[in-house]
């Protein structure tokens, strides 16, 4: 006896059908609510139906977690699928309603048709959960700075043009960098200009000394003769300076929340057992390397090299028909995006560094399969080792 429990997860709640083979319908789609007694009343009835039952749903986003969690600990056969799969799966019909309920049935049919490949849940440790949460925030944070950097830069366009290009100081590790500090007192091209070269070297002296930046005096009169040639849009009066000045708030916030955030993260991922295999590895740094263990956490879920691969979507395709086969085939891109985007960001350092003759993109691609089959072998390896020397 099979019990495909198909299950549509949203926000607030999920849409729950529970199918036999011959289509047999044990449970009508029906709403569950998130709620302790919602859920407990779900998994009594699961557990009451005879013979074998597994619960399938999509991993979409975040809200199939807290799901897929409860029934685990419940001791429910739990597989959580790739969205993709369940969207390619074929329904007998020409009809192709999208809702939940029509969701939930067709998850039920698939649970049904691939019952024996179905792979359970694994629950992250909390560790790994918390490193994934934390880089998503990251990327978000990472978004905002973004913004908010560009907004400044286009305000001092009106008040200081080019004032951002005067330093390349690399960000504190508070989030504080030296061209922001700057504008934030000399927010407008007369606060420069205002006052005489040996009056502005004196000034900027003491801010130097009192930000703690390093003083030149070379550079306070580059400064000096760029800003004579400037003309600002906006006049120097309280209302440009307030502009400014929570533009730069703004952005120091940002800012710091990143850095704060891409500590933490480090921190987090030297307390897993593969950090010192990743952080070994070229183009891998304090950054990248947390991120890339978050995205794909524990490397012993994957059956092989290939699987890794599809994961993050940068398997080669094929398109072979009939005696036509296509030479060059687009990558799947049905992977995690995140775990792409860390890659490829690895493969730009490296082709940064290390120049090669091959098209941009193709090396990207390429170059990011054998990065992570690389990672794969190494982290398995070094794992598997340290399991053999912990049984010992």
């Amino acid at each position: 006896m099979m019990n495909a429990v198909g299950i549509d997860v949203s926000k607030n709640k999920s849409t729950v059908t529970i199918r036999r083979p011959g289509d047999e319908v044990v449970l009508p789609p029906c709403d569950v609510r998130h709620t302790r007694s919602s859920i407990d009343a779900l998994i009594n009835e699961i557990k009451s139906l005879e013979g074998e039952t597994k619960v399938c749903m999509e991993c979409t986003g975040r809200y199939y977690e807290p799901m897929a969690t409860w029934l685990t600990d419940a001791g429910l056969f739990v597989s959580t699928v790739n969205p993709v799969l369940i969207k390619d799966f074929g329904d007998d019909s020409l009809r192709a309603p999208k809702t939940d309920k029509a969701d939930s049935k067709k998850i039920a049919r698939y649970t049904l048709d691939r019952w024996t490949k179905l792979k359970q849940y694994d629950l992250m440790d909390e560790t790994r959960n918390q490193l994934k949460t934390m880089n998503r925030q990251f990327g978000f944070y990472m978004d905002q700075k973004t913004s908010m950097k560009n907004n400044l830069i286009a305000l001092l366009d009106q008040t200081f043009p080019g004032a951002n290009d005067f330093f390349d100081s690399p960000v504190r590790p508070d989030g504080s960098q030296k061209w922001v500090d700057f504008v934030y007192t000399y927010w407008h091209v007369d606060c420069v200009t205002g006052r005489t070269l040996d009056a502005f070297t004196e000034h900027y002296h003491k801010w130097c000394s009192r930000k703690g930046y390093n003083f030149s005096a070379a550079k306070a009169k580059t400064i000096y003769d760029v800003s004579k040639d400037l003309i600002a849009v906006f006049p120097k009066d309280d209302v440009t300076k307030i502009i400014i000045h929570q533009a730069v708030d703004l952005l120091n916030a940002a800012s710091k929340t990143v850095e704060t955030l891409r500590a933490r993260m480090d921190e987090t991922a030297s307390t897993l057992p593969e950090y010192p295999v990743v952080m070994d590895m070229n183009g891998v740094g304090p950054t990248l390397g947390p991120q890339l263990m978050a995205e794909i956490g524990d490397v012993m879920r994957f059956e092989k090299r290939g699987s890794l691969t599809a994961f993050a979507g940068v398997d080669p395709g094929k398109n072979e028909s009939g005696q036509y086969v296509q030479k060059s085939v687009h990558t799947s891109k049905k992977g995690s995006p995140h775990l792409r985007k860390t890659l490829f960001q690895i493969m730009d350092g490296l082709i940064q560094r290390s120049p090669v003759g091959e098209p941009y993109y193709v090396y990207m691609t390429a170059g990011a399969n054998k990065f992570l089959r690389i990672y794969y072998g190494r982290v398995k390896e070094y794992l598997k080792s340290l399991e053999a020397n912990e049984s010992e």
